[in-house]
């Protein structure tokens, strides 16, 4: 049950209703999570933008992008992320194998390495708050800095996310279905 109330537009003050706006244009519709976070229209409108540039305007190639946020989510235990990333994890490419392996925990193990290390990469940042020098070099080689810097905020977004999902008892939109099978 959703500790604060979900927000629709004209529940947010005139003056701030553009970040309503400027949400569900970047999302094709507020979900839950922004909703609850429009209780603060000007954390839900930094929270907002920087999810817009990790999800539409970084660089990141999507399957990357989507394996970093499965495996954040998987970390984290957080069935609201996962359940609302699966769609656009298929949608890239990511495969069933990938999926299922970040789903059970064994990633990156059983997994192509190339793909498994984006999901060491969330693994090490949450468990550790620091990647291995073998794991950031991994990572450097493949994606180059910036991308290597995208990667990280990702994970430190989504990680960030689930907390004010978990905190806010967030709950999946109808017309999602859980999917992480905890």
């Amino acid at each position: 049950m959703p500790k604060l109330p979900y927000l629709n537009r004209e529940d947010v003050p005139e003056d701030k209703r553009y970040i309503f706006d400027q949400i569900n244009k970047a999302r094709g519709r507020a979900h839950n999570v922004f909703r609850a976070a429009l209780n603060s229209p000007d954390a839900a409108e930094a929270i907002g933008n920087l999810g817009e540039y990790i999800r539409f305007k970084s660089s990141l190639d999507p399957a990357i992008r989507e394996i970093a946020i499965l495996a954040t989510a998987r970390e984290l235990n957080n069935e609201y992320e996962w359940s609302q990333h699966i769609p656009f994890a298929r949608n890239a490419g990511v495969s069933e194998d990938v999926i299922d392996a970040i789903r059970s925990g064994r990633a990156p193990m059983g997994i192509p390495a190339k793909d498994g290390i984006f999901a060491q990469v969330a693994k090490e940042l949450l468990r550790n708050g620091n990647l291995s020098e073998r794991t950031f070099r991994a990572v450097e080689h493949l994606l180059g800095p910036a991308q290597t810097v995208d990667l990280i905020v990702l994970v430190g977004f989504y990680s960030m996310l689930s907390g004010l999902i978990k905190t806010l008892g967030v709950e999946l939109e109808e017309d999602v279905k859980p999917d992480l099978n905890m």
